[in-house]
């Protein structure tokens, strides 16, 4: 691994609004407050943005609800057009926005073009779900009355989403809200919010309506997030983002009994039994691990391998790890940027000391990097007890620590030994071992010899702790759709 990093930022920040986007217009938050966005590559300041409040975020809300019923009564083919010449401008400016997203993530720019590309989808799949709308007709079982379901959109709703994905975690709420026809207000994480604002300026260009998507940027979190989910006016939420929070805002939602779709922590098993293509495995353990330098739900949290091959496992992903390059995600040949931010880079390096100190040893990796930025190495950790708190709990960094395993059984049940269940990576040969624990696992996806889950053609979502609703896929636009019922009486003849 290189032992210089490169931390100069070798793009400047395009030009991008910076300002709370309510009812189609570009607008200062109404106490003239601001806070900064930093480059976490180098600690600089990136640009200034509205430090929204309440009243802000009620402004948000009444521009939905005003932009309601003309928005639901749209053409189901207008609706699709917009997302689709959305997804046309997306793609088009993808280094622009690739830009914007390095610079204040922190991500490599390979790393931001492949979220761009993968968050524009969300709009070209939602351009075409929302003509396939549809209900359906029946007789009644006994006759004399025809049954008549129809689809419509649950309302003005709030999306909250996190610093990891900025662009991403955004168009696959906003997506199937634009093609089911709902309104929205979206307050993006305070560390990531340019990407977001670029992103109300492109679907504005596209044509949206006035008042159908709304910006609201905020320090204050729980205070904006709160009003808006006790205001009676607000239908559904929709958030990305820790288990912890996510109960706290199921809470709040109870008392308007809000539609609520949760997307919450992940503890990622990683399984490599003893019959996997370990050249498989390892290039399914780069992507599920250091994609995002770790910073993500679905990575692959542990690594429980068959003990017949767990030293050759571990060996070869050493070696790739310790290949990698960090430095700032603008650098060319960068592999590895930084962290988001201090506080996320000491939880890792919390985690990884517990493990030593319990008897892991780090093979490669271990430690910070001084300087400017939020920078950790990447780090394999092998012999990790199962008392290590870094086998329980989420570690948001580019850490890989790897425990040994006898039998099947006692992989499932390692595997399956947190609250959460979001993603699990299973590598494996063997067809029926693949489906026989692949149904045992309890998580809502699963990579089967893959070290990527993620498609807008699928649903993404987990059980357990990591939440509840499926984003992506067809499932995914149900999640903005009421299902009403009328029943037509038919005389008889």
């Amino acid at each position: 691994m290189s032992t210089s990093i490169d931390t100069s930022a070798h793009l400047s920040l395009p030009d991008v609004p910076t300002q709370l986007f309510v009812g189609g217009r570009w607008r200062d938050a109404a106490s003239g407050e601001t806070f900064t966005v930093e480059d976490p590559g180098n600690g600089d300041d990136l640009a200034r943005v509205p430090d929204a409040g309440v009243e802000d975020a009620t402004a948000a809300l009444d521009a939905a609800v005003a932009a309601q019923a003309g928005w639901a009564a749209t053409a189901p083919r207008e609706r699709g057009e917009i997302l689709r010449r959305a997804f046309e401008t997306v793609t088009e400016r993808i280094d622009e926005l690739a830009a914007v997203m390095t610079l204040e993530m922190g991500k490599s720019l390979a790393e931001s073009r492949a979220e761009i590309s993968y968050a524009a989808e969300f709009f070209r799949w939602y351009s075409e779900e929302a003509v396939r709308i549809s209900g359906r007709w029946s007789t009644a079982p006994a006759g004399g009355s025809r049954l008549l379901t129809m689809k419509q959109p649950v309302g003005p709703c709030l999306f909250v989403t996190p610093w990891n994905f900025p662009l991403a975690m955004g168009t696959r709420k906003i997506g199937p809200a634009i093609a089911a026809g709902c309104t929205m207000v979206v307050k993006p994480a305070s560390a990531t919010p340019l990407s977001m604002l670029a992103l109300a300026g492109i679907l504005a260009e596209a044509g949206l309506p006035d008042g159908v998507l709304n910006v609201v940027t905020t320090r204050s979190s729980g205070e904006v997030s709160g009003t808006l989910l006790a205001d009676p006016r607000l239908r559904k939420v929709s958030f990305t983002g820790s288990t912890e929070v996510g109960r706290r805002i199921v809470e709040q939602s109870a008392q308007n009994l809000l539609r609520v779709s949760m997307e919450l922590g992940g503890n990622a098993p990683f399984l490599v039994l003893e019959d996997a293509d370990l050249d498989r495995a390892v290039e399914g353990a780069m992507l599920a691990k250091m994609r995002n330098v770790g910073e993500a739900c679905t990575a692959a949290n542990r690594f429980h391998v068959h003990r017949s091959v767990a030293d050759e496992f571990a060996t070869r992903l050493a070696e790739r790890f310790d290949a990698l390059t960090l430095g700032h995600g603008t650098a060319e040949g960068t592999d590895v940027g930084p962290l988001v931010d201090d506080a996320t880079r000491e939880k890792v390096e919390e985690l990884v000391g517990d493990a030593v100190e319990r008897g892991a040893e780090a093979v490669v990796g271990g430690e910070r990097v001084d300087g400017p930025g939020y920078f950790y190495r990447p780090t394999v950790l092998t012999g990790v007890p199962d008392g290590a708190r870094i086998l329980r709990e989420e570690v948001f960094g580019p850490v890989a620590p790897i425990s040994v395993f006898d039998d099947e059984d006692e992989a499932v049940r390692a595997a399956n030994d947190t609250e959460l269940g979001l993603t699990a990576y299973l590598f494996t040969q063997d067809l029926d071992r693949a489906i026989r624990v692949s149904e045992r696992l309890e998580t809502g996806m699963v990579g089967l010899n893959a070290g990527i889950v993620s498609n807008p053609a699928a649903p993404f979502g987990g059980i357990k702790a990591s939440g509840f609703g499926r984003e992506g896929g067809a499932e995914g636009i149900e999640e903005y759709l009421e299902t009403k019922y009328v029943a037509l009486a038919v005389p008889e003849r």
